[in-house]
């Protein structure tokens, strides 16, 4: 019997293919707009907790804590000022200090960001699980002039072992002030990380230093130098530097000591603690996008019940009909819960489905512009989403299923004038 009620099921919802498909897409648009809403808000949080490992201090011009790392990890924002050689060379020598690695930011290729560094940076720079740095093809850069590219930038723009390339003044997707004179040979390719390592275009500090030499106030040089003595290739300044101790129990005691450095203002943040702070700061908007997409989800499961309650009146002679060929009071109760969540489970089905699609735009968006991988497969979450709203669909039918095995036989059959 219960066999022929869900095929009793299948048929009514067929007959009935208005109403029915618009209680499915009321409660696919609410299953896709919460588990949006979820799987981003974990892609964004899970990208970013594991764009940078393994580096116990990152330092900076004084500021705040969450630009310091929303500027030198994610590349996001600007610095407000930079960090003098002197003072960066003073910290890497400093009791404690297991490695210094330093970053120069400031330039573009293309709209993706030129981060001038040491060699060192793709031994030290950790991410994921303390995954290192490795390179698809070529090597690490030993001298000025050139470059080694992340996988998103070679990729998109097609550039291979040996390409010539220049780079721009500032950090827009177009300039109109390039470091002429000054050709890169792509010598790396570095895989993909799944960071906005992917978006970054690496060369050494000696190369920022050679291609800004003689630009005064930001202005390009009439006729640009390239300089050959080491000395005059020294960087003057960095924009922040990454630092790794012998012992996490000396970060606390290094930290306070760059904080309260007599010479120079700089911050120096732990990167997990500024990330704490950054959640807490959008903590209540995560709260908030939650609260009105579970809103929406229970309207979803509402229209079920509205669906089937405002057609009870309609069907009354079904009902009927049903009761005079042998079926009980409740083989009456158990189809229309079918029929309720057989609504949901179809609805909840095609929102994981489109979901998936919803991310994986977005997640490509976020990717080519900000360098956050949010892709990621169905898992506890849908699965769970699944049942959950199946289960509250059959629950909104039994309130319509309980009126209509109360139904007597002869209110189908009576004709009333």
């Amino acid at each position: 019997m219960n066999l022929v009620l869900v095929a009793i099921a299948w048929k009514s919802l067929i007959n009935r293919g208005m109403s029915a498909a618009l209680t499915i897409l009321a409660v696919t648009l609410a299953v896709t707009l919460f588990l949006s809403v979820e799987r981003i808000q974990a892609g964004v949080r899970t990208s970013f907790n594991s764009t940078i490992s393994g580096t116990d201090i990152i330092v900076g011009a004084r500021g705040g804590a969450i630009n310091l790392l929303l500027y030198s990890v994610f590349r996001l924002g600007d610095p407000t000022a930079n960090v003098s050689w002197e003072s960066f060379e003073r910290i890497a020598q400093a009791p404690g200090v297991d490695w210094a690695v330093p970053i120069s930011l400031g330039d573009s290729h293309r709209g993706y960001r030129v981060v001038g560094t040491t060699p060192e940076y793709f031994q030290r720079y950790r991410y994921g699980r303390d995954l290192p740095l490795s390179f698809r093809q070529g090597r690490a850069f030993e001298r000025t002039h050139e470059v080694v590219l992340g996988s998103d930038v070679a990729r998109r723009l097609d550039y291979e072992i040996g390409t010539q390339i220049l780079l721009s003044h500032g950090v827009g997707a177009v300039s109109f002030a390039e470091h002429g004179g000054h050709d890169f040979a792509v010598i790396g390719v570095l895989e993909p990380t799944g960071t906005p390592v992917d978006r970054s275009v690496h060369v050494s500090l000696e190369s920022i230093e050679a291609i800004h030499i003689g630009w005064d106030g930001g202005i390009a040089p009439r006729n640009p130098t390239i300089a050959t003595d080491d000395d005059a290739l020294r960087p003057e300044s960095v924009t922040a530097a990454f630092i790794g101790t012998v012992s996490p129990m000396r970060v606390l005691s290094l930290q306070r000591q760059i904080n309260s450095d007599p010479d120079e203002a700089l911050s120096a943040v732990m990167p997990g603690v500024a990330l704490t702070q950054l959640w807490q700061i959008i903590g209540v908007g995560e709260q908030a996008f939650r609260a009105v997409s579970a809103l929406v989800l229970l309207v979803g499961l509402i229209s079920i019940l509205t669906a089937l309650t405002s057609g009870l009146n309609e069907r009354r002679r079904e009902m009927a009909v049903l009761r005079a060929t042998g079926a009980r009071p409740a083989d009456v109760f158990s189809l229309l819960v079918l029929e309720a969540s057989g609504l949901a489970a179809i609805g909840a089905l095609v929102g994981i489905l489109l979901t998936q699609l919803a991310v994986a735009i977005v997640a490509s968006l976020m990717q080519s512009r900000f360098g956050l991988d949010l892709h990621g497969s169905p898992g506890s979450l849908e699965l769970g989403v699944f049942f959950t709203v199946t289960f509250a669909g059959a629950a909104a039918g039994t309130l319509p299923a309980w009126q209509a095995q109360r139904n007597v036989l002869s209110d189908g059959l009576t004709n009333k004038l």
